[in-house]
Parts: C-alpha cells; structure tokens; sequence
C-alpha cells in the first residue's frame, strides 16, 4: 500500500501586491488542502510594480505567519503558461480561486469551464471573499498607493511598504 500523495491546490494570480484578500483565500484553502502552491503569473507583456522575487518573498513571509487549524505546507512558484499545465506539473489536482462578487463568479465559472475542457482531472474550487475583505482587490490597492493614499486596511504592512518602495523607485 502507498502513502497517500498530499492534496495540493494552485493558488494561481500576479499578487502584485499580496493583499489581506489573498491571504483570506489562502487561509479558506489551507482548511481544505494540504499543500498550496502559490502560482505568481509571469506575463512578458505586463510590467509589474513588484518584482517576482519581492512577490515571492511577501508571500513567503505572510504564509509563515498565518494562524491555521491544520497543518498546510505552502510553496512559491512562477508561470507563464497555462495555469491547469502549472497546476499538473506540480502535483496539483485542484485550483484554488476567490470569489469577491458577481462578476468574479461569472468571470471565473467560464474560466473554470475552459480549464475543465482542457484538463479534466484538475477541479476548480473557489473560496468566497470573507465579508469584511470583498471590496479588496491589488488594482485598487495599487490606485490607491499611488495617489498617496493608506493601504494598511488592505495589505499586509511588509506587502504596503515594498508596494510605496517599487512606486518611488518609478519616480
């Protein structure tokens, strides 16, 4: 008889930056999975404001900080392709979506069903916002930032000051 492999979950998106919203997600997941993967999207046609390494590293930080019922093992990865070819090549049989409102549900039930027809063996599970972070998205936080403006309500404060950091460097 063999061990049985660990239920692993790819949390893919750009967390840039990573913000209270994504930890609630990852939270919800670890309830459910042991093992996340957090998938960093690395799009040659986008500019991010945080760099993959300073995304890794926040990531790394906030997962190692979070106060869980169960054991979860999380890891940090990168990819540039499909998300259902990121989530097969590292084990994953499940990914890892939050829904904020109606227009994430739309938007990701389509997404979700694409992902199907393409890699049936890899489910979408999707975590709800939490009531309290369902306004919470890293375009906002980022407008927000760059007007000058407190991101402490919506973002990890290691996640705001590399955010203000990468925007003065820009200047």
């Amino acid at each position: 008889m063999t061990a049985a492999s660990p239920r692993t979950a790819l949390y893919p998106g750009s967390f840039d930056p990573l913000t209270f919203g994504h930890l609630d997600v990852i939270r919800q997941g670890a309830a459910l999975f042991d093992q996340i993967v957090v998938a960093i999207g690395v799009h040659h046609g986008k500019a991010p404001l945080l760099t993959f390494d300073e995304r890794a590293e926040l990531i790394r930080e906030a997962c190692a900080g979070l106060k869980l019922a169960r054991p979860c093992h999380f890891d940090v990865t990168s990819f540039s392709g499909l998300v259902v070819d990121a989530a097969r090549s590292r084990g994953a049989r499940a990914i890892l979506r939050g829904l904020r409102d109606g227009s994430d549900f739309d938007y990701e039930m389509r997404m979700a069903g694409m992902n199907a027809a393409l890699a049936p063996d890899v489910h979408t599970v999707f975590a709800p916002s939490s009531p309290g972070l369902r306004h919470v998205s890293a375009t906002f936080v980022r407008q927000i930032a760059a007007l000058g403006g407190d991101v402490s309500a919506f973002a990890p404060a290691s996640s705001a000051g590399a955010l203000y950091r990468a925007l003065a460097r820009r200047t």
